[in-house]
């Protein structure tokens, strides 16, 4: 088990926002006998989980409810399965119009060094 201040550098998040996720009900550490909080090898899977849906960009509130579908256990497998298929689409999306605009650019910098190699010829 860690302690808060443990589990924060091992996950690299500030104690502040361990708590405000706790507020959320993204992750609810066990207490000891003296109430302080104790985290374990799971909350760090976790927690490794949480950070990774937030750099796909999903939104805090679609984490929450995964957290909670996942709370409530294998009942809610296809909800899950909902949320993340939807999360996957949206970054399909975005994909889709990155390489639009990568192949704009590329466009572009060939029309340069077509324009460029003509320069040179005169």
């Amino acid at each position: 088990m860690y302690s808060i201040g443990e589990f924060s550098k091992l996950v690299g998040m500030p104690i502040d926002t361990l708590r405000y996720y706790e507020k959320l009900d993204l992750i609810t550490p066990a207490r000891s006998h003296t109430n302080k909080r104790e985290y374990s090898d799971a909350d760090i899977h976790w927690m490794a989980f949480i950070k990774r849906l937030k750099s796909t960009g999903m939104p805090m509130k679609q984490i929450q409810a995964y957290a909670q579908l996942r709370d409530i256990g294998d009942a809610t497998i296809d909800e899950q399965l909902d949320l993340l298929a939807k999360q996957r689409l949206r970054l399909k999306g975005e994909q889709q119009l990155i390489q639009q605009h990568l192949d704009f650019l590329d466009q572009k910098i060939d029309s340069y060094h077509q324009r460029k190699q003509q320069l040179n010829q005169n």
